[in-house]
């Protein structure tokens, strides 16, 4: 049996060390046998530096980070704020250059990519004005891994043309975080997920009951502060109370400067649910049915002892709506939404039990409670378990689902399925053998012997398929849609 050709394009992404972010620093909160901790001490330090060696070390340390990012002043004035001028008396008569110099030492630079720039997902560009005939701009979302193994959401930007040429556009060489703002919380939903967790009692009604149907943090943090201080003695209803905060700080909305670049910026991770990574981000068009558009993408997060899959929601790729998805399927890895609805509700396949394909349907995109098996491994190069690469893709044939396979020795393989397009838990088509395989130079990484895939589109006549090789990069591969067509429904 022949195997369907697969063209490797050009396109290729490695770790670039260089691309770094800033985050405040806060030192250890050990404290000193005078009992001032360490932030205290640091800043008595710098306070007792006279003025001209302030102006000396601040304009040394500007020199040699300022063309590494955008706007580092701003910076350093935001972590002064946030780490350090809560600890002094009288921060207002501190000189400017003290207020940054103090910043500065509060600031440390994170390789985002410095490990890994993998796993990706590949949607149509919001922007497709100003193309030739046949061209199309997409929009790639990467996995970064650096320092500590924290996974960030990274972008880029290219075209493919009719032929399959793609021409990638050059990333900026800074990146920048986002600015963050807590949204309008919805106390049905609130109600909703606080009951999965089992935390929904007196203490959690008490809170709620005290809010509006909608509310902000700021009146949330105001009932809590009132019930902590009511029932300061019992240890139930903080936990209770914290979880809420946390519950509500995993919620939250991430934009970016209108004149930033694409490629230059970064979801990293901002809430407790995802403070060790924001993993394996499935973007996807979807239409709704007035036609109009949004990107949805669900992804994993860790917070280093579980993992939560949240939905992240946007219209151009410079706001973003980060939420947490609920119902007893909202769990595990691997959600992917279809990018359209199918008979009025939303459709997602996802991989529950960590080893077969599930297909799950909802009448609202943040609450999963039915689901259904839909594949389970038959082939010996998904024995091991198997899910999928990304959102399902409308053909004329079906629904066609790139899928990945684990088999002997660990080894990833991606494969295809083919789904009914009126009914698309009946699976019409699948390959008899792997679509792709880790090639001779793909198969050392942090993680050997691994191809994956969070997302593929159709351009034209071809399946674009980016996909990661080893957590270490990433490449983009073509095939012939009509080729991948004719072999899944060969044997129908």
């Amino acid at each position: 049996m022949v195997p369907v050709p697969v063209t490797k394009t050009s396109a290729r992404f490695v770790p670039d060390p260089t691309r770094v972010i800033t985050k405040p620093f806060t030192p250890g909160t050990e404290r000193s046998v005078d009992g001032r901790s360490r932030v205290e001490r640091i800043l008595s330090r710098i306070l007792a530096l006279p003025e001209s060696e302030v102006t000396t070390t601040l304009s040394t340390t500007q020199a040699r980070f300022a063309a590494r990012h955008i706007d580092l002043r701003s910076v350093f004035e935001a972590n002064f704020v946030a780490v350090a001028a809560g600890h002094i008396a009288q921060p207002g008569e501190l000189s400017a250059e003290r207020r940054l110099l103090i910043g500065a030492y509060f600031t440390q630079e994170y390789s985002i990519e410095s490990a890994a720039l993998t796993n990706p997902s590949i949607v149509p560009a919001p922007d497709q004005e100003g193309l030739a005939p046949g061209e199309q701009r997409f929009v790639l979302s990467l996995r970064a891994i650096g320092e500590g193994h924290i996974s960030s959401i990274e972008f880029r930007s290219g075209i493919i043309d009719a032929g399959g040429q793609i021409e990638m556009e050059a990333p900026s060489r800074k990146a920048s975080t986002a600015r963050h703002r807590a949204p309008v919380y919805e106390k049905h939903i609130f109600q909703t997920k606080l009951r999965e967790l089992d935390v929904y009692n007196g203490i959690a009604a008490t809170v709620l009951d005290a809010l509006p149907d909608r509310f902000t943090l700021e009146q949330l943090e105001t009932i809590i502060r009132k019930v902590d201080q009511k029932h300061r003695h019992r240890a139930e209803a903080e936990h209770v109370t914290r979880t809420i905060h946390w519950l509500a700080s995993s919620n939250y909305e991430s934009s970016f400067a209108e004149d930033s670049k694409l490629s230059e910026r970064v979801l990293f991770p901002a809430g407790p649910t995802e403070s060790q990574g924001m993993e394996d981000a499935r973007f996807v068009r979807f239409t709704r049915d007035d036609g109009t558009v949004t990107y949805f993408a669900q992804y994993t997060a860790f917070d280093g002892y579980q993992i939560l899959p949240q939905l992240i929601e946007t219209a151009d790729f410079e706001t973003f709506r980060i939420a947490t998805l609920n119902g007893a399927c909202a769990k595990n890895k691997g959600i992917a939404l279809f990018p359209r609805k199918i008979d009025g509700r939303y459709a997602a396949l996802s991989r529950l039990d960590n080893e077969n394909n599930f297909l799950m349907w909802s009448d609202n995109i943040r609450f999963w409670h039915q689901s259904e098996v839909i594949q389970t491994p038959e082939r010996s190069w998904e024995i091991t378990q198997l899910g999928n690469c990304g959102s399902p893709l409308e053909t004329e044939a079906g629904w066609l689902v790139i899928t990945h396979g684990v088999g002997a020795m660990r080894q990833y393989a991606l494969g295809a399925i083919l789904l009914d397009k009126e009914d698309p838990a009946r699976v019409v088509g699948h390959l008899a053998r792997p679509l792709l395989e880790p090639a001779a130079d793909e198969r050392d990484g942090y993680v050997p012997n691994v191809v994956y895939s969070c997302g593929s589109m159709i351009s034209g006549g071809l399946l674009v398929l980016p996909y990661g090789f080893s957590d270490v990069g990433t490449r983009i591969a073509t095939v012939r849609l009509d080729d991948l067509l004719a072999e899944l429904t060969r044997a129908r």
